[in-house]
């Protein structure tokens, strides 16, 4: 018989299409969409734009609104000029260290922005370690942590690693012919880089910025943290918090952000499109790594060590105030104790089981649902098929803070089936919600995955008598491995450090996961040693959560695998 996948849309994929549209459907569009009502209506149900032209009138949300767009902006290019000249290096020039060194430079991803926060200001603070012996040594201090400025510190510190990562694949995808062509008519040093290097990895760059421009613009944590709250974020959760779940400047913050992060990633796309970033041949080499002389790779050291200085401080303050008793006007603490720790583990261990038990539900939940949406897009003939890849991929535009006042406003009275339990009040939301704002990131995975398995190897198995579905589980899922452990272990990490849903969703102590511990500890200075404990707590367990899968994905795709014949 011929394999029905090769366009066919037999009735199991189109349940299965039904099931992933229900799912998005009901916890994505649905809850949007009350965003968006609620902020172009009136109390009795007629439209208008009467609440957009209150936001215009009040200077608090007008001011909201230009400082979150500036802090966004500006974060986006202090992480530039961080990552680009960092993926450059490492890919470009020859020398000891490069993988290490790029391994390093993805770390701040694992802590929670608002974490690092508390550190920074307790080393670059105005009363911080370095403005104390700047002070005390040579008469001055930098005030880079006040502020809208202090944000933008911690935020570019915290998110170049999207920009380090995207640059440097496509840095190492650019075919060295092409710059070998550049070279012999006589581009070199800076405008070799300028002219033809960047442009090629453009793609690259695009891509890894319109996500810190979003990201920034969208969090709420690390301004709540630092005291700063005249930003969209901070300001959407304090409507909604103390003003109330109906009130419609709430709902138009909201709007505005969806729009702004949409905007940015629309114009990412625009700017690439019509324009060719290829490479002249299919397996060219990459461009040539070159030896730095003695005095170059003493210079390219010395400037790297700095900036991983720089970008590890977070992670080096955060463990130094875990330990520590007291930290206060010092260049470091006072002495060291484990009672953060011991307060920790008898306070706040449940935080701990909490977030392994959501994050990994939520990361399985996303590479099913990535797994299908990717099968379904590459493997079937539906016509709506490509709409379930774009509704999956507009939850990167969705703040997290959004999408819970949608939950809220959505489920608000709705009660788990047979129960008389709301389901506002349980952990199931909080969970959901990880599992849609990472979704994207899961998905993406999956389809390279997926596009890398030839159909023919599927025919192949139809041929000798294997059905769809067993075709799927013993060919398919385990030449997907890569791609879903990819998928599995980003969503994981990525929710692990989520606090704008979270703070908005967790209706009880006991249901909170780690990153609500961290943030209520954190709100006190006699919290911030157990908070700071937490926050490594929460380190160990992402890094825990990844090892765990790797082994869970290696042992399923070792289970599914053909057993070869000994003979």
């Amino acid at each position: 018989m011929s394999f029905s996948a090769s366009r066919s849309f037999p009735k199991g994929l189109a349940l299965v299409a039904l099931l992933v549209l229900a799912f998005l459907t009901l916890f994505l569009v649905i809850p949007v969409a009350a965003v968006f009502y609620t902020a172009f209506v009136n109390n009795d149900g007629t439209p208008t734009l009467g609440h957009f032209s209150a936001f215009l009138q009040q200077p608090l949300l007008k001011e909201a609104f230009f400082n979150s767009l500036y802090v966004a902006l500006m974060s986006t290019l202090v992480s530039s000029l961080i990552a680009v000249p960092l993926a450059y290096f490492t890919v470009r020039f020859r020398f000891k260290g490069a993988l290490l060194i790029q391994t390093l430079g993805i770390l701040p991803l694992i802590m929670p922005p608002f974490v690092g926060a508390v550190a920074m200001q307790l080393i670059f603070g105005r009363a911080g370690s370095v403005n104390l012996l700047l002070d005390q040594h040579f008469g001055f201090t930098i005030p880079v942590m006040e502020g809208l400025n202090g944000i933008i510190f911690v935020e570019s510190l915290h998110y170049f690693p999207f920009i380090l990562m995207n640059l440097t694949m496509a840095l190492r995808n650019i075919d060295g012919a092409m710059e070998e062509a550049a070279v012999n008519l006589g581009a070199k040093g800076w405008r070799l880089f300028w002219r033809v290097i960047f442009p090629l990895g453009l793609p690259g760059y695009i891509a890894g910025a319109s996500l810190v421009f979003v990201k920034v613009f969208d969090d709420l944590g690390t301004p709540l943290v630092m005291g700063v709250t005249n930003m969209l974020a901070p300001q959407a959760y304090l409507r909604i918090t103390q003003v109330g779940l109906d009130d419609p400047l709430g709902y138009v913050i909201s709007v505005i952000m969806i729009a702004f992060s949409i905007l940015a990633l629309w114009l990412s796309a625009r700017v690439m499109k019509g324009r060719d970033y290829s490479t002249l041949q299919k397996g060219g080499s990459s461009i040539q790594q070159r030896t730095l002389s003695k005095w170059q790779s003493i210079g390219a050291y010395v400037w790297i060590a700095l900036v991983l200085l720089l970008v590890l401080t977070p992670h080096i303050g955060v463990l130094l105030l875990s330990f520590a008793t007291v930290w206060s006007y010092a260049p470091l603490p006072d002495a060291y104790t484990l009672a953060h720790y011991a307060a920790v583990f008898d306070e706040s261990k449940g935080m701990i089981g909490n977030t392994l038990l959501y994050c990994g539900l939520a990361a399985g939940l996303d590479v099913i649902l990535g797994t299908a949406i990717a099968y379904i897009m590459l493997r079937s003939s539906l016509r709506a098929r490509q709409w379930l890849d774009w509704i999956a991929s507009a939850a990167l535009a969705v703040p997290g803070i959004v999408l819970a006042i949608g939950y809220m406003r959505t489920f608000r009275d709705v009660n788990i089936p047979f129960t008389d339990i709301g389901i506002t009040s349980t952990w199931l939301l909080i969970m959901i919600a990880y599992a849609v704002r990472r979704l994207p990131y899961a998905l993406r995975s999956c389809v390279a995955a997926l596009q890398q398995v030839h159909i023919s190897l599927e025919e192949a198995a139809a041929s000798v008598g294997a059905n769809r579905i067993r075709t799927i589980q013993r060919v398919v899922v385990p030449l997907m491995a890569g791609g879903i452990l990819a998928g599995f272990v980003t969503s994981f990490i990525t929710a692990a450090v989520e606090l704008s849903a979270t703070i908005m969703l967790v209706t009880r102590d006991s249901d909170a996961p780690m990153s609500y511990g961290i943030y209520l500890y954190m709100q006190s200075a006699s919290g911030r040693g157990p908070g700071a404990a937490l926050g490594v707590l929460a380190v160990v367990a992402v890094a825990i959560g990844t090892y765990v899968s790797h082994v869970i994905v290696e042992r399923t795709s070792s289970r599914f695998r053909p057993v070869r014949s000994k003979e």
